[in-house]
């Protein structure tokens, strides 16, 4: 397993990486498609100025899709 992989795997681990939604700050959505799969992510602005993850969606599209 080469190391960059390994400094994100254990990051995911070791923070916390959503925050709980409140409806009193700002928040955002940022939406990617592309021909095989579609992303989504909520932004939530905190206290310290930064943008960060509430939640994240990806779907892989079938063919039909």
């Amino acid at each position: 397993m080469n190391m960059t992989r390994l400094k994100c795997d254990r990051r995911f681990i070791t923070e916390l990486m959503l925050v709980i939604p409140n409806l009193d700050k700002k928040i955002r959505m940022k939406v990617n498609a592309s021909d095989y799969i579609t992303e989504r992510v909520l932004l939530m602005k905190c206290e310290d100025e930064r943008w960060k993850l509430v939640a994240y969606f990806s779907k892989l599209l079938n063919k039909t899709e």
